[in-house]
């Protein structure tokens, strides 16, 4: 099973910047999208966002768990 939706633990862990920037990248989206507090973040609105490749970053994180 494929993960769609990303967390700040794994954005800190892909940029190797602090949970605070994570959690500010996270907020800045949520803002973009017109999101609630509640509501996941896709690992393609966060590529879409940091400019990363959606492929390699999905293979990357499901790899990882």
């Amino acid at each position: 099973m494929q993960r769609i939706c990303i967390y700040s633990k794994d954005i800190c862990w892909i940029t190797g910047k602090s949970e605070r920037y994570a959690r500010d990248i996270m907020r800045d989206i949520r803002l973009l999208h017109k999101k609630k507090k509640h509501q996941l973040i896709t690992i393609a609105e966060a590529c879409d966002y940091l400019g990363l490749p959606y492929d390699q970053v999905c293979d990357l994180l499901n790899r990882r768990t």
